[in-house]
Parts: C-alpha cells; sequence; structure tokens
C-alpha cells in the first residue's frame, strides 16, 4: 500500500489554504464592486438580506405619489423596485458597478420599458444629473464605500431639491450591536465605518438639516435622514 509523503500532505494543506486565501479575496472584491458576470450571484444574495433592513428604514419617511427619487448604489436593484411601488414618479437608481447595473436592469426590465425606472452607471462623487431634481435620495448598504464622504454628501445636496430628503441605511456602525465582528471585514473591504456622532457631524457640516438617527439595537440597524433647507 502506497504511504503518501508527509511532505505531500503539507503540499496539499498550504493549496487548500492558498486557495481560500483566493476566494475570499475574490469574494470581497464581488462584495465592494460587483463585476458584470460573477457579481451576479453577490447582488442576487444582497436583494435576499437587505430586504428587511431596506423595509424597516423607509418606515421612517413619508413617499408621496409623485415623488422623483434616487437609489445610491442600487445594487440588485431590489429598493428600487420597493421605491417604485411607493411613487408614481421617476425613480433612477445608479451604482459604479458594472455587475450591478446589469442587475438591477434586469430586475426592473418591466418598469425600465414602462419608463419608470431608469438606471445609469456613475459614482456618487459625480452624480449625472441637474440641480434640484430628487424629491428623495436613498443609499442601503454604499455609505461604506463611498469614495470622498464629505465631497459625496455635498453633492446628494446639490441634486436634491430644497425640503428633499437623503435616507442613509446600513446594517452596520460603529459601536452598534454587530460591530466587533464586522469591523475587521469593513477593513479588509477598506470601507467607512460611522457611528452615530460621525453620521450627526456629516450631515451637520454638509448642510443638511432635520437630521434624524434611528436605531434598532437589537439587530444593529441605523438610519439617518436629512433635508436640504427649503
Amino acid at each position: 500500500m502506497w504511504v503518501i509523503p508527509t511532505f505531500l500532505k503539507e503540499l496539499a494543506q498550504v493549496l487548500n489554504y492558498a486557495l481560500l486565501a483566493i476566494f475570499a479575496v475574490y469574494a470581497i472584491t464581488q462584495v465592494r464592486k460587483p463585476s458584470k458576470w460573477a457579481g451576479r450571484f453577490f447582488v442576487s444574495l444582497m436583494n435576499l438580506t437587505h430586504s428587511n433592513l431596506t423595509d424597516w428604514g423607509l418606515t421612517h419617511i413619508s413617499i408621496e405619489r409623485d415623488f422623483a427619487i434616487l437609489d445610491l448604489g442600487c445594487g440588485g436593484g431590489r429598493t428600487i423596485q420597493k421605491l417604485a411601488a411607493a411613487t408614481q414618479g421617476m425613480v433612477y437608481g445608479v451604482d459604479y458597478a458594472d455587475g450591478s447595473v446589469a442587475a438591477s436592469r434586469a430586475k426592473n426590465a418591466q418598469l425600465v420599458e414602462a419608463g419608470r425606472v431608469e438606471i445609469k452607471h456613475a459614482s456618487v462623487s459625480q452624480l449625472p444629473f441637474p440641480d434640484n431634481k430628487f424629491n428623495l435620495v436613498t443609499a442601503v448598504e454604499t455609505q461604506y464605500y463611498w469614495p470622498d464622504l464629505p465631497n459625496d454628501m455635498l453633492e446628494i445636496l446639490r441634486v436634491l431639491k430644497p425640503g428633499g430628503t437623503l435616507i442613509i441605511i446600513a446594517e452596520s456602525y460603529k459601536q452598534g450591536k454587530n460591530d466587533i465582528w464586522t469591523r475587521p471585514v469593513m477593513k479588509l473591504l477598506k470601507s467607512n465605518s460611522l457611528g452615530v456622532g460621525d453620521q450627526r457631524a456629516l450631515f451637520s457640516s454638509a448642510g443638511y438639516i432635520d437630521i434624524q438617527i434611528l436605531e434598532e439595537r437589537s439587530k444593529g440597524w441605523i438610519c439617518v435622514t436629512g433635508k436640504k433647507p427649503a
């Protein structure tokens, strides 16, 4: 009976660890910026896991029937679908990842065809819209990845109508319930991690008013809203 040499066993173990590390890095890259093809799995997973979080966050705002709405970092497109059901106005989505744009368009194909939804490839740092266009801007599980928070908040303020609202919804934040185990992941993703005080300061310094911060402590969720001065 042939016995596998010890060095071959050790080599196999090293190769297994290397493959796991490669997959972990790849998965992290896809979570941060899904590609057009392989990223489909990750954006579908986001649609599933973020749905209840989104529903909770949206209970803290009023959406009128004629609202023009922008969803930042539209991911798999589920939030756009929810927003389109709440208004007869136009709903736009933007994402900087090709995979997310493709998935959002596919998820909302009928709404896109009907002219109710439009999804664009763009960054929060340079939104392809005129000043004072939107009644509401939503950002679900995406603020972590914004490249320049202070200036990005100003860019959002630019496209909001006077009196319009920005709502940020997240399932992880500094000193929240899940912070202990999500913080290492956020570091790997090179993501922003803001606490309650950080959010209030960020909104205030950008010029937002009527800032409200709500926490669902049992789940570790946070919702932050602010308005553009009328």
